[in-house]
């Protein structure tokens, strides 16, 4: 069970990796630089983003990454092994709770509210800015825990 282990860290810290990196972009220019842009335009590009990102290479990592976390957390459970165990729990948590379930359940709502408006009239524009302000918010909280997701199963590695 060890090699499985290790791999299954291995690959869970790369997957958070990742995805913590593609947040990391969203919250540091992509979301900025639509700011920048009119309403409509913003929205438009926002819009086409959401549904891009469902059939891209970003969803075989997002949610296998999520699997992964599930899975370790399983076997931290059932093989307790001590301080590793607890970074194990730590990393899992992190990215399904923080990083996976956020999204589904903060994230994916405000894209669905965002998908119904267009135009640039002032509901327009009121939506835009609570959603760059509050999505933003979120995908910076989305950003952190992916990181520090990769960390802790990277620690756990370093452990056992």
């Amino acid at each position: 069970m060890g090699m499985i282990l290790n791999v299954t860290l291995v690959a869970a810290a790369i997957g958070s990796g990742l995805v913590a990196g593609i947040f990391f972009a969203f919250s540091t220019f992509i979301m900025p630089a639509f700011a920048r842009l009119a309403p409509e335009q913003g929205i438009a590009a926002m819009n086409s983003i959401n549904v891009t990102i469902l059939r891209s290479p970003f969803m075989l990592v997002f949610i296998p990454t999520a699997v992964l976390s599930v899975l370790i957390a399983v076997l931290a459970v059932i093989d307790w092994r001590g301080s590793a165990g607890i970074w194990m729990l730590a990393g899992a948590g992190l990215y399904v709770i923080a990083s996976f379930i956020s999204t589904i359940a903060l994230n994916v709502p405000m894209n669905d509210a965002l998908a119904k408006v267009s135009g640039n009239g002032p509901q327009a524009v009121s939506v835009w800015n609570t959603y760059l302000k509050d999505w933003t918010w979120w995908n910076h909280v989305r950003t952190i825990a992916s990181l520090l997701s990769a960390v802790a199963f990277v620690r756990a590695v370093m452990i056992l």
